[in-house]
């Protein structure tokens, strides 16, 4: 005599259960210099686990870099009027905005990748400024600022001591990024030392 085998009941809880949430995505209209987004949920969660964009005057911003970031990870799509750009259209409208924009997109996207918070840092006179792990913006300052360069490019001893000198004077640790032709980045950290 065999013995049947009762079969699993799943109950409804249980099912509901196992249905994944559908993806927040942003929509983000291109406009010029960056993207901007309503303030939806979306943009809110992603601002509170990563700090990508930053919420001005009830909407928020995020740069160039910041966005196709996140169109590349489908957490957003970019529309120039009604029509939404794929991933080559956007680098295009980028470009004429910004001619360093893929250099500068590279280190970004890398830096990203790593599970570092990237945030532009025009007003200290550099590309980037990078939060250590595991800091966000406003809870403790950058630990380094980044300039990326392409690997075929010069810098004058000028140059380079000026940027040194902004890291110095921002008091943060100066990191060039240098992109290769494939898009692949490595970093040299430069401090001041005194004899």
């Amino acid at each position: 005599m065999s013995k049947k085998t009762p079969k699993a009941r799943i109950t409804t809880t249980e099912v509901i259960e196992k249905i994944p949430e559908p993806e927040l995505i942003i929509e983000g209209e291109f406009s010029t210099e960056r993207v901007l987004a309503q303030n939806t949920q979306a943009a809110i969660t992603l601002y509170d686990q990563s700090r990508y964009g930053e919420l001005v005057k009830g909407k928020f911003q995020y740069a160039l870099v910041e966005a196709l970031h996140l169109i590349e990870r489908n957490k957003m799509i970019v529309k120039d009027g009604k029509k939404q750009l794929n991933f080559d259209e956007f680098v295009k409208k980028a470009r004429k905005v910004e001619p360093k924009f893929w250099i500068r997109y590279c280190a970004y996207s890398d830096l990203r990748n790593r599970g570092y918070i990237v945030k532009t840092a025009l007003k200290f006179g550099a590309d980037f400024r990078v939060y250590d792990r595991g800091i966000k913006p406003g809870e403790d300052h950058a630990k380094w600022i980044v300039y990326p360069v392409h690997e075929a490019e010069t810098l004058t001893w000028y140059e380079f001591a000026a940027k040194n000198r902004v890291a110095h004077s921002t008091r943060k640790r100066l990191l060039i990024a240098i992109v290769d032709e494939e898009g692949s980045c490595t970093y040299y950290e430069i401090a001041w030392k005194r004899p």
